[in-house]
């Protein structure tokens, strides 16, 4: 009996740090999806761009976490973990975020698309980001 309660242990704990040491970063960007009429705006063009970074400046995935349930027309925020960048990236990543969130809000419909909201000198710290209700990790939309 105590085998197996040690087993069920030292797997419990194993996964729960690889969980806590694979989740590094304490500073996270935040983006406000909001709706006008008809749902949100899609995710599509800011995981690209976060993609296309990665890629082009050989990174590991970058964090990125989903709020949910904000609203009654699916209301959410992005959460994007930034510590992992250099400063110099850091400046090119929020750069880069900006204008990908510039261009979606500028092609949108405004009388019936929703918005993206960012402003790259707000973040939110780890122990914050913890606290928040109905947060996951982000799962990738489907294209439509």
């Amino acid at each position: 009996k105590t085998d197996k309660m040690k087993k069920t242990f030292l797997i419990l704990g194993i996964f729960t740090c690889t969980f806590f040491f694979a989740q590094k970063s304490k500073t996270y960007l935040y983006l406000d999806y909001n709706s006008v009429c008809c749902g949100t705006p899609s995710t599509i063009p800011v995981m690209t761009y976060i993609e296309t970074f990665q890629s082009k400046n050989k990174r590991k995935p970058i964090e990125v976490y989903r709020q949910s349930g904000l609203g009654r027309e699916g209301e959410f925020k992005l959460f994007i973990g930034i510590d992992a960048l250099s400063k110099s990236q850091r400046k090119q990543f929020i750069k880069g975020l900006e204008e990908t969130v510039t261009l979606q809000n500028n092609k949108r419909n405004l009388s019936s698309d929703g918005s993206v909201f960012f402003t790259p000198t707000q973040s939110l710290s780890k122990e914050k980001l913890n606290q928040l209700n109905n947060l996951t990790i982000y799962k990738k939309e489907k294209l439509k």
